[in-house]
């Protein structure tokens, strides 16, 4: 019996799959880093479209309905209609979302490269001139369907989940759950949840823009994949996931960042005071990602250190020190 519906994914469905929207796969599949879907790389007997090998994305169930997915799909066809170099799906008979053996599946052109290096100041620079280019098609229009970015979604829902079903000891869950409110105290607090009030436009974003998401090639720069997380929220969600290091390191990363970046369009400083409330979203949030997807026989495979006790003093250390991150002065450019 099959214990998840990923089970059911077998190499045989996903080359059935190709073939039913008319790619037919030579056999070699290759499955790529993906947790919350299931992503392989499928060689073709014959090109399509100048492409000798495509990637295919199998949408997990129940996560995002075909409105949400199909408005992922059109923000990234806008973005490379505006020449920005995100990888988005191939339109095969039509659509670009298709349905096979009850899976949502999509398919894009494979695209290669390596992680970018961060402590370039060209680097940098170039990923922030794309960046500002990717907000202002995001600044065009709504999103109708994606969710925003915001403490609701991102902290009180995945704290009360994790509560009501006992997934924190109970030797760390008091003080779990009292750093908990008190960031959520602070972030409520904070321009990110008056962002109307405090003149902070929101727009929208890739949501997931880490140094994993972005594909260097030396001639070419950068290239996103992955909009899968797309959100409305600030533009600055797109920006702090590539600063890292101490407070000096993060600076001198954000000076070139945000030079690129006004290249192109105008960054409001204002929007830096959000970064740490923003990165202790997610902190709670990927805590309860991870016990969400703990039926997912991949999940304990590659994270077996979850769920532990010293995993949850671990977390509530983390959030002491993004209590004290959140009390100091912004990074300042």
């Amino acid at each position: 019996m099959s214990s998840h519906p990923f089970d059911a994914l077998t190499p045989d469905v996903v080359l059935d799959a190709l073939a039913a929207v008319g790619l037919r796969g030579d056999g070699r599949l290759l499955a790529l880093s993906s947790y919350e879907n299931r992503v392989y790389q499928a060689h073709l007997e014959a090109p399509h479209d100048g492409h000798a090998a495509v990637v295919a994305k199998f949408y997990r169930p129940g996560r995002w309905g075909e409105a949400q997915i199909l408005e992922e799909h059109a923000f990234a066809a806008e973005l490379m209609a505006a020449e920005v170099p995100a990888v988005g799906p191939l339109v095969l008979g039509g659509p670009t979302l298709h349905r096979h053996a009850g899976f949502q599946f999509s398919v894009s052109p494979r695209r290669g490269g390596r992680a970018p290096e961060l402590d370039d100041v060209e680097v940098l620079e170039w990923i922030g001139r794309f960046l500002a280019r990717i907000h202002t098609v995001g600044a065009a229009r709504p999103f109708e369907h994606r969710p925003a970015l915001d403490a609701q979604t991102f902290l009180v829902e995945p704290r009360d989940w994790l509560l009501r079903h006992h997934m924190i000891p109970l030797d760390v869950q008091s003080v779990w759950e009292k750093r908990c409110g008190q960031a959520l105290r602070m972030i409520e607090d904070s321009p990110l949840s008056h962002a109307c009030e405090a003149g902070i436009a929101l727009l929208r974003l890739h949501g997931d823009c880490h140094p994993g998401n972005i594909l260097w090639t030396p001639d070419a720069g950068p290239h996103f994949v992955d909009l899968d997380d797309a959100r409305t929220g600030p533009a600055v969600q797109d920006l702090w996931m590539l600063l890292s290091g101490d407070r000096v390191q993060r600076q001198r990363q954000l000076g070139p960042l945000l030079d690129g970046y006004e290249t192109f369009r105008e960054f409001d400083r204002a929007e830096l005071a959000l970064i740490e409330p923003l990165r202790t979203l997610r902190l709670i949030h990927y805590s309860a990602w991870l016990a969400r997807r703990w039926d997912d026989p991949i999940f304990p495979i590659n994270f077996p250190w979850f769920g532990s006790s010293d995993y949850w003093q671990g977390q509530v250390q983390m959030l002491e020190e993004q209590l004290e991150a959140m009390a100091e002065p912004p990074l300042v450019v």
